[in-house]
């Protein structure tokens, strides 16, 4: 009878292995929607600066902000910088968003797992009870 419990634990050992690699897996994938949405929020915020770049006219004042000083921007590099950062927040999502897509698989594929090692525990329990009995 000795021998037969030490399966079902080493099952539950492995088992709990996999769990903590899906719970990483799962933390991974909530710092990465996270971010995603931080990002998004700044692309907002960048369109909505290009949008009153669109409007202002040509003798137009820009100042950006250094710290608690404001200096003086000429238009064209003001709206190189926001379409920098645009491109740069779009290329991070983009990132983001496959970051994400492979964790949501190697979830999928952990539980999968899980449910196989618990499926073989219960097996491999069901039959240490035939053999006691």
């Amino acid at each position: 009878m000795m021998g037969f419990e030490i399966l079902p634990r080493r099952e539950k050992g492995v088992e709990g292995e996999e769990r903590a690699r899906g719970l990483r897996a799962a933390g991974e994938l909530q710092g990465a929607v996270e971010s995603r949405q931080k990002l998004e929020g700044q692309k907002q915020e960048n369109l909505g600066v290009q949008k009153e770049f669109d409007r202002l006219g040509e003798g137009e004042t820009i100042y950006k902000v250094a710290g608690p000083v404001l200096l003086k921007q000429d238009k064209i590099e003001a709206e190189g910088t926001v379409k920098g950062r645009l491109d740069f927040i779009s290329s991070e999502i983009s990132r983001l968003e496959d970051q994400i897509r492979e964790t949501q698989d190697k979830l999928e594929k952990k539980k999968g797992e899980i449910i196989q090692l618990q499926s073989s525990a219960q097996a491999a329990a069901g039959k240490g009870k035939e053999v006691a009995t």
